[in-house]
């Protein structure tokens, strides 16, 4: 017998959960199912809606300041000038993103709908929701990135604060440059001054030793050397503050107990303290991770990880619409059935997308991804140039149906989300977790609201 839910979401990154999570608010008994682990814990934990959009970054006509100069130069440097921002909102330059991008199908109301329930999801772990403006905010790498909802552990650390700043960085955790970060920040213009500082810190720690082992240590102030952790750090950092009124910290300041380390520190210090993402693994992705997993549980949506998907039908004389999945479980295909399904596959990083030789393919219900047919046109020499596959996937209709190659729906029952729909270049664009937000919101509501037609198409409801 197969597993039945009213809508079975296939994902579990952030489009997934909240594709689930949306159905569920509209009445849906929904079962999310997920191959592997997701890949919010290589995400940076912040939530980008559209920093950048197509059309050049400077401007001719006006007399520009040398910190506007060197703004300027940073954005030619990482957009190549082919892209105009950071934009102040994630909504100004929706009009400028081509037709076929999920904000141009959906609309701003779409993004602005999928932040609110994000929101929800967090309960007050992010700012940002108070003003439809972008926070610029420190990256590892010393650029400033624009991003709708930041976490709270981020928000000292944000750009547009004119507080002088110290970056500390620890000598036994070498992912994270503190002087380069520093560097970085002052060349591209930042309204502060920013210094830079390595400390000795748990350098008894194995050189690969991960973000949450230093978490740990603070998480439980664990003796480093005979003195409690959070002592000892601030102890190092104390010589180097100076004059700076905050003091960033690669993110690893606790996990559990985050807040609390972070407030003993200022309060040690005596300066305000915040932490700047780090590369994979992201202990703020994993943060982000545990609260939406968490959301799921009080949504009530039921779901299942190390589930690989691995084939579907389609109803028995409908072969438009899907009846049920085969999931992997053990080495066993076992059906779950459901009245909608929405992909939340991801794309070429999760593998929601995949390619040989001769095409790019969605492997779960072989979905029409649009492309050229001469696969040198996939890509362009400029490694940093505008790259067709960045914006490969599914072609949806607008409540987020994928389209087989004559324009049809590819079944009346399937909705997609996140990087498997395509038209988007989020990497350049700043703007994948608010595709993913967008995009999830209205496939997981479209999935509610089919049930019921699916009810009546079948004669099951009372009319």
């Amino acid at each position: 017998m197969a597993i039945k839910s009213d809508v079975l979401v296939v994902g579990g990154g952030l489009a997934g959960v909240t594709s689930a999570v949306a159905a569920a608010r509209n009445g849906a008994d929904v079962r999310l199912i997920s191959h592997k682990k997701t890949t919010l814990r290589q995400a940076s934990g912040l939530v980008d809606g559209l920093g950048y959009v197509p059309g050049r970054s400077q401007s001719t006509d006006r007399e520009d300041s040398p910190s506007q100069k060197r703004r300027d130069f940073r954005a030619f440097r990482d957009n190549r000038s082919e892209y105009r921002g950071p934009l102040i909102t994630p909504f100004d330059g929706i009009d400028s993103l081509p037709d076929g991008h999920p904000y141009s199908v959906l609309g701003a109301d779409a993004l602005r709908s999928g932040l609110s329930l994000f929101d929800d999801l967090v309960d007050g772990a992010y700012l940002g929701g108070h003003t439809e403006k972008n926070a610029l905010v420190p990256t590892f790498g010393g650029t400033v990135k624009p991003t709708a909802r930041y976490p709270r552990s981020a928000a000292a650390g944000i750009a547009s604060d004119n507080r002088s700043m110290l970056v500390a960085g620890f000598r036994s955790f070498t992912d994270f440059d503190a002087r380069m970060v520093a560097d970085n920040l002052d060349a591209a213009g930042v309204p502060f001054g920013v210094t830079g500082a390595e400390i000795a810190f748990a350098d008894t720690f194995p050189a690969d030793a991960e973000v949450t082992r230093f978490a740990k240590a603070l998480d439980h102030d664990e003796r480093i050397d005979g003195t409690p952790a959070r002592q000892a750090l601030a102890d190092a950092v104390s010589p180097h503050v100076g004059d700076a009124k905050r003091v960033g910290f690669p993110a690893l300041l606790g996990d559990d107990n985050a807040d609390e380390v972070r407030a003993e520190l200022e309060e040690r210090l005596g300066a305000a303290v915040f932490e700047i993402p780090t590369g994979p693994p992201s202990l703020p992705g994993l943060r982000l991770e545990d609260r939406l997993y968490a959301a799921l549980d009080a949504e009530g949506v039921k779901y299942e990880t190390g589930c690989p998907v691995v084939g579907y039908e389609t109803a028995a004389g409908t072969p438009s619409r899907v009846e049920t999945v085969l999931v992997d479980r053990s080495g066993q295909e076992i059906p779950y059935s459901a009245s909608a399904f929405v992909l939340a596959t991801g794309g070429f990083v999760g593998k929601g997308l995949d390619s040989d030789r001769d095409r790019v393919f969605e492997p779960v219900f072989d979905c029409h991804v649009p492309q050229p047919p001469d696969r040198y046109d996939w890509f362009v020499d400029d490694a940093f140039g505008d790259q067709p596959y960045a914006r490969f996937g599914v072609n949806p209709d607008a409540t987020m149906r994928p389209l087989d190659a004559d324009g049809d729906p590819e079944f009346t029952n399937l909705y997609a989300a996140g990087s498997a729909v395509g038209g988007a270049d989020v990497a350049r664009e700043k703007s994948a977790s608010g595709v993913s937000l967008a995009t999830g919101a209205v496939a997981g509501r479209a999935a509610a609201a089919a049930i019921d037609d699916l009810n009546l198409e079948l004669g099951t409801t009372e009319i």
